[in-house]
């Protein structure tokens, strides 16, 4: 079986070790989306991952509601994402986009449209604006002459993100947001081509991977998945009713690799007793399999590439105080604790000043 730090070929794009940074919100760009210079520093000191999944990443303003997070619909955005991974190139690393529409889980105050879901369904609780939190509105469900309009948006992200210099795309299917929201019967009550059965619930995934893949590559093409429990608001009576149609469906157009967000009973972005679906999924899905499950330790990993259930694992927040994760999980060294205060502030603090290994030895 492989070792954490054996390289892996993710599609076309050679990562030099099994240790992925998972896509990780941080709200740093400007209030038009417009990623910042700090972001390349932030980004840089990272480049240890054998590959960086960037932070989710807007296709429209449609779909980007959350407060300081980038986008990749306009050309001033692609310019300013440019140095970003020409930065990482040059530190030796690896970076793909994160492609997003949040569905409903944004507010008209941010996007400036109400939201839009697969159904007029609305999630419970309080979303995060610039005028502090506010009560989720109800979304209006997509029209089916929409769908063009939103397959063109991701085409263009896409394009903006190979013009950007990224390696490649992932397409952020999970956690609740748009697609999530076609693909789990909690949440789509349609009764068209896109709603009832799971085929039907998984058509939209499916158009928009193959949009995605003509533009990028299917070699260049990965997808998130959050396929048990409840994800804010969104969930499935029968999760391998429609999970493994949909990696079967990813392993048809032949993408990159496929991430799972798999939540356990005691997750850190919620919890849930629900059955993971992976061993279906790695049953369903012919490319390399990347977990995402709260990882933290070497140990921890290693012992679920040693089962053969993943080829590489994804971590989270624990990346976002250890930039040099990967030198600390090979030396099994002490990790620097989060400072949850300075998660989604818009200052350096908390984003760019945690120490390396080399940095606390000194």
């Amino acid at each position: 079986m492989p070792e954490l730090f054996d390289p892996i070929d993710l599609g076309a794009i050679h990562a030099a070790n099994r240790v992925l940074m998972a896509p990780l919100t941080r709200g740093r760009a400007d209030r038009d989306a417009v990623p910042t210079p700090i972001m390349a520093q932030y980004y840089t000191q990272r480049a240890s991952a054998g590959l960086i999944i960037s932070e989710a990443t807007g296709i429209s303003r449609e779909g980007l509601g959350w407060p300081f997070a980038p986008g990749l619909w306009s050309d001033e955005q692609a310019a300013a994402w440019k140095p970003i991974t020409d930065s990482v190139h040059a530190a030796g690393g690896k970076i793909v986009a994160q492609l997003w529409h949040m569905g409903r889980q944004v507010h008209s105050s941010v996007t400036g449209s109400q939201p839009v879901s697969s159904s007029a369904t609305k999630s419970d609780g309080t979303v995060h604006t610039y005028d502090g939190k506010q009560a989720f509105e109800t979304a209006r469900p997509l029209d089916v002459s929409e769908f063009p309009r939103l397959l063109d948006d991701y085409e263009r992200a896409t394009r903006n993100a190979i013009a950007a210099g990224f390696d490649g795309v992932q397409i952020h299917a999970a956690n609740g947001y748009l697609i999530d929201e076609f693909l789990r019967d909690n949440a789509n009550f349609r009764d068209d081509r896109y709603g009832g059965s799971p085929e039907n619930r998984v058509r939209l995934l499916r158009e928009v991977t193959e949009r995605v893949a003509s533009i990028a590559g299917a070699d260049r093409t990965a997808v998130r998945l959050s396929p048990n429990g409840n994800s804010q608001g969104v969930d499935d009576s029968n999760p391998a009713s429609v999970f493994g149609p949909a990696a079967k469906a990813l392993s048809e157009v032949g993408i990159a690799f496929l991430e799972l967000r798999e939540l356990g009973p005691d997750g850190t972005y919620g919890a849930t007793d629900a059955p993971k679906q992976s061993p279906l999924i790695r049953q369903m899905f012919d490319g390399p399999l990347v977990l995402n499950s709260d990882f933290t330790s070497r140990a921890q990993a290693q012992a679920v590439l040693d089962s053969g259930a993943a080829d590489a694992i994804a971590f989270g927040r624990t990346f976002l105080a250890n930039p040099d994760l990967p030198v600390r999980l090979r030396h099994d060294a002490p990790l620097n604790p989060i400072d949850p205060k300075t998660l989604y502030s818009q200052g350096p603090e908390g984003y760019i000043d945690y120490p390396a290994l080399v940095t606390e030895a000194a």
